[in-house]
């Protein structure tokens, strides 16, 4: 059981790595269009009409493309001072507060999935859109695809480590002691 637990975990990370890549390209592109707008604008008066649109469009998927390889290495912003103090002092009270914090997030992710699936299928078939019509316009699906696929693939995260708590915690206390080691 552990061991197909495993190549589960290092399958959903391979797919956390490459939506992590993704919103690096996205990252990029935003990058050319914000450089573009600011070329043609300044020195042709024609700005890029719908930069403002594909900024806050490329923003969301930025942030949830990128999000479960956030999940996979550890870098959720939390204040972990306690569990390292008590990992070293209580290490059984500390797997199981990591346990805990680890599920609570699994659940909020899968119910972030659920509240989005809807929304993702009333976009879809609306064709809802969302910019200026006739000068850009852009479709709100996939946006709701992306972050329905990014809570459902941090909930499987979450999950893993829950279920494999082990790997998670010497990964959160080496982490803290090098840390602790480096200031």
């Amino acid at each position: 059981m552990i061991v197909a637990l495993r190549h589960i975990e290092r399958f959903i990370e391979r797919i956390a790595i490459f939506a992590n890549a993704i919103g690096t390209l996205v990252v990029l592109g935003l990058v050319v269009v914000v450089n573009y707008d600011i070329v043609a604008r300044e020195f042709y008066g024609k700005p890029f009409h719908g930069a403002v649109e594909l900024v806050q469009f490329s923003m969301v998927l930025i942030v949830f493309l990128q999000l479960p390889d956030v999940v996979r290495v550890n870098r959720l912003t939390r204040s972990d001072g306690f569990l390292s103090i008590a990992n070293k002092r209580w290490p059984s009270l500390a797997t199981y507060l990591n346990r805990f914090i680890h599920l609570t997030a699994c659940i909020f992710m899968l119910l972030v999935a659920i509240a989005i699936w809807p929304e993702f299928l009333d976009m879809w078939d609306t064709k809802d859109y969302f910019g200026v019509p006739g000068v850009f316009t852009a479709p709100w699906w996939p946006v709701k695809l992306v972050i329905f696929l990014s809570a459902s693939l941090c909930f499987l995260l979450f999950l893993l480590k829950f279920l494999l708590p082990s790997a998670a915690l010497k990964a959160n206390s080496a982490e803290s002691s090098a840390r602790v080691d480096i200031t």
